[in-house]
């Protein structure tokens, strides 16, 4: 059977939407119940907040010293048990760990994770899920079996493997903010995704109508299209189906993940109009219609050192969206995106995705001509020794 054959990869879809579905209903339940009454935050490594940090949790408050992420672990725990359920030989390259929650002192921290992934493992079947998958109220899981599911994420990568990739919430200040965030999973098979699959529970089912209520599934599959579907799995329908009045440039609202001077720059050029929005529900957005461009250019480095590093669980389900849905993904150069590197995606050229190929030649001119005018206002080093006046 071939990548791109109507049967192929058949059981991964059923079986990536199952846990992408489930994970986000851990997300959602987390929102309600942890974020929503919040007292403060503290921060990652990349400076985004960390979604358990000194937040009330039915009862429970968790230092602020504890830079634990509830829902990040609970949503992975779901995600790798379905996985491992159902593929048992495939590797996962994921974002979490679970060494913190083995600590006795976050013995109650780790209660609330087990007691989410459970929840969310255990509801009950919805038509095209399998109790085999490690889904329904048969299922009895001990603490440390779903601390295990988390260390399964521990792969590193590789170009001539099959490997899922899993970002459990991506776009955490949206998460925190009751705005955009994803729960993204891919295939990719031999340095080429194949699948992918993305959550927004926060997007709403039609742009262009509140009534119909939020809670979207995206779907991707090589060669065979992209879809949205409900939250409930039901109501596909294929991508793109919206034709915005307005040309928009999708961007990120993160400014220490982008160079947001330069896509203000390039977008005035192509005179579209920008839009900010966290997480890879950008790419959900641009794949159904509702931009014309997605641009994430690197953040100017301080010290030689990039402020940002691109890992593979961040374009990956998006870019497969954006290709079965019509569009194009490569660089700031064209090249295409590389995804068998390891579990980053080597130098930051920045990306560029389109919904056709025709826009996707005139933004990449447009970037060359945006760079060398960014380059010529730099101000200029003046050369050690040189005399000043």
């Amino acid at each position: 059977m071939s990548l791109t054959s109507p049967e192929a990869f058949s059981v991964e879809k059923r079986v990536a939407i199952a846990a992408v579905r489930r994970a986000c209903l851990v997300t959602c339940t987390v929102f309600n119940q942890l974020v929503r009454d919040r007292t403060d935050t503290l921060k990652k490594e990349d400076e985004s907040p960390v979604t358990g940090i000194n937040l009330r949790l039915s009862g429970l408050r968790v230092k602020a010293n504890q830079s634990y992420k509830v829902g990040d672990y609970a949503a992975q725990a779901v995600i790798n048990t379905v996985l491992r359920n159902a593929f048992p030989k495939d590797p996962i390259v994921g974002e979490e760990g679970a060494d913190a929650l083995r600590q006795e002192s976050n013995a109650r921290l780790r209660e609330r994770v087990v007691s989410l992934a459970t929840n969310a493992l255990q509801e009950d079947l919805i038509d095209g899920e399998k109790a085999q998958w490690g889904l329904g109220s048969q299922h009895e899981r001990s603490s440390e079996a779903l601390l295990k599911a988390i260390d399964e994420g521990n792969d590193m990568g590789g170009s001539n493997k099959r490997m899922w990739t899993v970002d459990p919430i991506d776009g955490t200040k949206g998460f925190l903010r009751g705005g955009q965030y994803a729960v993204c999973l891919s295939l990719i098979v031999n340095s080429q995704v194949v699948l992918g699959v993305i959550g927004c529970p926060n997007l709403q089912i039609h742009p262009a109508s509140s009534d119909e209520g939020k809670g979207c599934i995206f779907v991707a599959v090589r060669g065979q299209g992209a879809f949205q579907i409900t939250l409930s799995g039901t109501d596909a329908i294929k991508l793109p189906y919206f034709l915005s009045e307005k040309s928009y440039v999708l961007q990120s609202e993160e400014p220490k993940h982008s160079n947001i001077p330069l896509i203000r720059r390039i977008s005035d050029e192509l005179h579209l109009t920008e839009w900010g929005m966290d997480s890879q529900a950008k790419y959900c957005c641009l794949a159904r219609g509702e931009g014309a461009v997605y641009l994430r250019m690197p953040a100017p480095a301080i010290g030689g050192k990039q402020l940002y590093e691109e890992r593979i669980w961040d374009h990956a389900p998006g870019s497969i969206l954006v290709e079965e849905a019509g569009g194009k993904i490569t660089d700031s150069e064209g090249a295409p995106l590389r995804f068998g590197l390891g579990r980053g995606m080597g130098e930051n050229r920045g990306f560029v995705a389109t919904v056709d190929e025709e826009l996707h030649g005139r933004v990449l001119s447009a970037i060359k001509r945006a760079q060398f005018t960014e380059d010529a206002e730099k101000p200029k080093a003046t050369p050690q020794g040189s005399p000043l006046g």
